[in-house]
Formats: C-alpha cells, structure tokens, sequence
C-alpha cells in the first residue's frame, strides 16, 4: 500500500525566526553585558509606550541586523506584560517572534485553524514593525510573537 503524503495547508506562512526576546530588570547592564561580554552588536533602541516597555536590539555576525537576533525587553511599569512576566518568572526568555511578509493574512489563517491572538487588531512594535501575538495556550506554552517588519 503506498502511503501519500498530505498537502501543505498552504504556502508558508512565516518567513523566518525573526528574534527571540528577553525579558531583563535593566536594560543599560542587560546590554552591555551581552555586547561586552559575548560580542552582540547594538542595532537599535526604542521605547514603547504603548506597549510599556524599553526595548534593544541586538544582532551577530557580519551581515546584521539579517543575521541571529535577540531582543532585550525591560519594562517602564510594574503593570506592563514584561513587568508582570519578571514577577512571575524573573529574567529570561520571554518570547520567540516569527517574521511574516503579511501580517492580516497570517493572522486570518492562523485564526481559521483555531489559534488565538493577543489583539484584535496588530499594535505598533520595534522599528515600527506591526505584530501580534499568539497565545501561549495554542502554541504549547509559548509566547509567539508575529512580526511584519516596517517596509
């Protein structure tokens, strides 16, 4: 009996892992010791005051920012979501964000396969990109986050 394989649902939807984000109490000392201490490079810092938080990115290798990424997270009020993920779990990795090219088309998917997202509507995140997240719950305890880069 030959077996067949199953069709793809559809074209892929991500495009890459676009960063993993760490949730840090100080964002100046999270910085300098991972650019002083294992060799990250600077790309961009942001506040975000909707989202409540200060935010860095960091890249490696010789083509950054398109090479691995992390992004440090730490929080401008106890209330925000990085200020209640470091009371609840201390310092660490907060998120995994995938990079996709269209953002309300990922999400009308993802939506009609079961998954839910954080917002309604995606919010404004680094660089200006658009995001939102899956939640944990339908992504095995994960907090996905979904990126649409600013063009």
């Amino acid at each position: 009996m030959d077996t067949v394989a199953p069709e793809p649902l559809s074209t892929d939807l991500f495009l890459c892992i676009d960063h993993v984000g760490l949730a840090v109490p100080d964002l100046d000392e999270a910085i300098r010791f991972h650019t002083e201490v294992f060799g990250w490079r600077l790309l961009h810092r942001e506040t975000n005051h909707d989202q409540g938080v200060e935010e860095a990115m960091l890249g490696t290798g010789s083509q950054a920012p398109e090479s691995a990424q992390i992004q440090l997270l730490a929080p401008l009020r106890e209330d925000s979501a990085i200020g209640r993920f470091l009371t609840r779990n201390g310092p660490g990795m907060q998120q995994l964000c995938y990079r996709v090219a269209d953002l309300d088309h990922v999400s009308t998917v993802l939506r009609e396969r079961g998954v839910r997202l954080l917002y309604d509507e995606p919010k404004r995140g680094t660089g200006g990109a658009r995001i939102n997240f899956v939640h944990p719950k339908d992504a095995g305890g994960v907090l996905l986050e979904l990126t649409e880069p600013a063009h």
